[in-house]
């Protein structure tokens, strides 16, 4: 702004330039006069550098959103293992809601193994999904406990289906009735790494659930019947594995 001032008050090609050529060096850019700050011929490089640094010292951090520091670099997951789970669902889906409270116990059973690693895609089918998927990853960014992001995911379906919440304001108010707190990031990356989930899985429907025994052993499962078969499943290969 400084720079661009001294071009608006006055410039002009130099005439220290033309009267002293030691200096001209400092004045090959021209030179500016400020009539009220009664400051004549003062070099337009120094006004320039005087403008860079006040820029530098006073703006440096000025672009860099609050929360950028706290960014996820990859899609939330809990537990780990060389087994994973991944749910598609829509908050805005009965048999997803009808899926995600069957299968909890048996969600915290794999976890409790050790070995299985749970992912939650939303899937935004519904027009309000993607409000409530950025809601999910903040609340997600201030969770401590997988048990807590289990209640999360409940507490949403309960916001979607029986409280009918449309608003990101009224869905905050009544996560903070639930004692359900958010920590907010870009949230971006992540959006964008589940529509990589969804296309790779040719996910055209929820629910839907993807478990992989390894990278050549990879099962998808449609609906809430296939899923719940899936997860016993792996349930129980995880359960003869240890005879």
């Amino acid at each position: 702004m400084i720079v661009i001032a001294a071009f608006i008050v006055n410039y002009e090609a130099s005439s220290a330039w033309l009267k002293n050529q030691r200096k001209m060096w400092l004045y090959f850019l021209g030179e500016v006069n400020f009539p009220m700050l009664k400051i004549n011929r003062l070099p337009l490089l120094v006004v320039a550098l005087a403008g860079y640094f006040f820029i530098l010292l006073t703006f440096s951090g000025a672009v860099t959103p609050v929360y950028a520091q706290d960014k996820i670099s990859s899609v939330p997951s809990l537990g780990q293992g060389n087994y994973e789970v991944i749910l598609f669902a829509d908050y805005f889906c009965p048999p997803c809601r009808m899926i995600d409270a069957k299968a909890e116990p048996v969600l915290k059973e794999l976890l409790k193994s050790g070995k299985v690693k749970i992912t939650f895609v939303d899937v935004p089918f519904a027009k309000s999904t993607p409000m409530y998927a950025r809601t999910y990853l903040y609340a997600v960014n201030a969770a401590a406990t997988n048990e807590e992001v289990l209640r999360i995911r409940k507490t949403l379906f309960t916001a979607a289906q029986v409280k009918h919440i449309q608003s990101q304001d009224a869905l905050i108010n009544y996560l903070k009735e639930e004692k359900i707190a958010g920590k907010k990031f870009d949230e971006k990356p992540v959006f964008q790494m589940w529509s990589n989930l969804i296309k790779q899985y040719e996910v055209n429907r929820t629910p839907t659930s993807v478990i992989k025994y390894s990278a050549t052993d990879v099962k998808k499962y449609v609906g809430t019947d296939e899923i719940w078969d899936g997860l016993t499943k792996l349930k129980a290969h995880l359960k003869n594995m240890k005879k």
